[in-house]
């Protein structure tokens, strides 16, 4: 279930850096994100998918770290991400 292109190139134009900029973590958080909360809405209905549920776990780590990665290097970036996308932060 990948994402479709519009959402896609929505999330793009609003956390981009730059006009030609697809690639920041604030990018690649806000389309893990997406992909996450629908991922977790599937499995709500399918509980018993477990390939999925591999699926998702990654995508949370991969989050994880692309988190912990803006944290360190820029953190008011983080902090104004975190709060657009409503994420708990530590």
């Amino acid at each position: 279930m990948p994402l479709n292109k519009e959402i896609k190139t929505k999330l793009i134009t609003d956390y981009h850096r730059h006009e030609t900029d697809t690639g920041s973590p604030e990018v690649q958080v806000a389309i893990l994100t997406t992909r996450i909360n629908q991922l977790t809405s599937h499995l709500r209905a399918n509980t018993h998918d477990e390939s999925c549920r591999h699926g998702l776990l990654k995508l949370v780590g991969q989050r994880r770290r692309l988190l912990a990665y803006l944290r360190k290097a820029e953190y008011q970036r983080y902090l104004v991400l975190t709060d657009q996308l409503k994420l708990r932060r530590k």
